[in-house]
């Protein structure tokens, strides 16, 4: 799955601990989103959303392999 989470950041200028007290996780959770090593929950996905002030599918994408 990818997604936008970095730009999103960037955007709102915060850093990745910024964003994991935000969200409440962890900021090695946020990495992990970022280089596309985790997937996030529904519900964090939603809160990064709200944050973002975004909808989740303008954060998030399934990529072909997610099909499989």
């Amino acid at each position: 799955m990818k997604n936008s989470i970095k730009v999103e950041r960037a955007k709102k200028n915060i850093t990745q601990a910024e964003l994991a007290k935000l969200a409440k996780v962890s900021r090695q959770t946020i990495n992990a989103m970022e280089l596309g090593k985790y997937v996030p929950s529904t519900v964090l996905a939603l809160r990064l959303a709200s944050i973002f002030e975004v909808e989740v599918s303008e954060m998030f994408e399934l990529e072909e392999s997610d099909w499989e």
